[in-house]
């Protein structure tokens, strides 16, 4: 079956007054929505405590609202033990509804590490009109990412999703980097571990195919995949003819890196992640400005990407067209 990326949401326009400047000596307040993954604690550590040398100023983590999905283990197993460390250690509120939250915040993050409920949970969202970053992965299928998308533009809410290896100090030294000239392909690698409810690469893969489309940018019209238990080698074939590929691994050493394939040079990453603050960073200036870094359109040929990939594998590796 074709995949049809309807271009339903470009860079939105924030018509509402940003809400505050970067010298604003008021923080913006945020909302958590969804309490089951490491992500609220990491963020509301960087953007809590000031004396965090990785400290991220200019928004604090005020409110919060539970969520959680019992048939997910990593959800289930650990929604309380988080919610109980924003509550105690930093004085978070718990409330308990998306609506009262929407009444206390200025922005949200929302975390639910299950994206089959990010539609329904950032509904009342647009409707407060509070911008919000949906977290990885936006959504558990293109079409639930397409109606958010299509929903924020309607709405004229600021929105984004992102995984934080697209602001990985690698991953934008090579998209920059003038040394590799035009860049005719890159190969990236990460972790792929899989959850039934999501599409294979939604889950986690989908922090590389993240990188990938941070080096290469859109435009991929085709997908081919080829699956064994302990990795995947998605390959994408772009409409100018270049190949971006992607190895998902579940066996073996498991960390992240790119191989950079430009005009001049071969380029290769150098260091490991280093951490979420590049990506709150973003985030803040995000709501600072209601000027969002990555473009939905972009976001959402991801999302057909790693669908395809699964219908790929399910054909025996054949290559699935992704049309416009």
């Amino acid at each position: 079956m074709t995949k049809k990326i309807a271009v339903l949401a470009s860079l939105v326009l924030w018509t509402i007054a940003p809400l505050a400047t970067a010298e604003s000596p008021q923080p913006i307040r945020v909302g958590l929505i969804g309490l089951d993954t490491s992500h609220v604690i990491a963020f509301t550590k960087l953007l809590n405590d000031s004396s965090n040398p990785d400290h991220v100023p200019g928004a604090r983590v005020v409110a919060a609202f539970k969520g959680g999905s019992p048939d997910i283990e990593s959800s289930r197993t650990r929604i309380e033990g988080f919610t109980a460390e924003l509550r105690d250690k930093w004085k978070v509120e718990i409330v308990a509804d998306i609506a009262t939250l929407c009444r206390k915040v200025d922005a949200v993050l929302l975390e639910s590490v299950d994206g089959r409920p990010h539609l329904e949970q950032v509904k009342p969202v647009l409707a407060a009109k509070k911008p919000v970053f949906i977290d990885k992965p936006l959504a558990a299928s293109y079409r639930d990412a397409r109606e958010i998308a299509r929903l924020a533009r309607e709405a004229g809410v600021p929105w984004f999703s992102s995984s934080s290896l697209r602001f990985w100090d690698e991953t934008r030294r090579l998209k920059s980097a003038a040394a590799a000239g035009r860049i005719l392909g890159s190969n990236v690698y990460g972790p792929a571990p899989t959850e039934p409810h999501h599409p294979d690469l939604m889950w986690y893969g989908i922090h590389a195919v993240e990188m990938l489309f941070t080096l290469m940018g859109p435009g991929c019209e085709s997908v081919t995949r080829v699956n064994t238990e302990g990795t995947d080698i998605v390959t994408g074939k772009w409409k100018d003819g270049r190949l971006g590929v992607v190895r998902g691994i579940r066996k073996g050493k498991q960390d992240y890196g790119i191989a950079l394939f430009g005009e001049k040079a071969i380029l290769h990453s150098e260091s490991k992640p280093s951490g979420y603050r590049p990506l709150l960073v973003e985030i803040v200036k995000f709501f600072q400005t209601g000027v969002a870094p990555v473009n939905p359109d972009e976001t959402l040929e991801m999302f057909a990407f790693m669908e395809a990939a699964d219908e790929s594998k399910a054909k025996g590796g054949v290559a699935v067209s992704l049309t416009r």
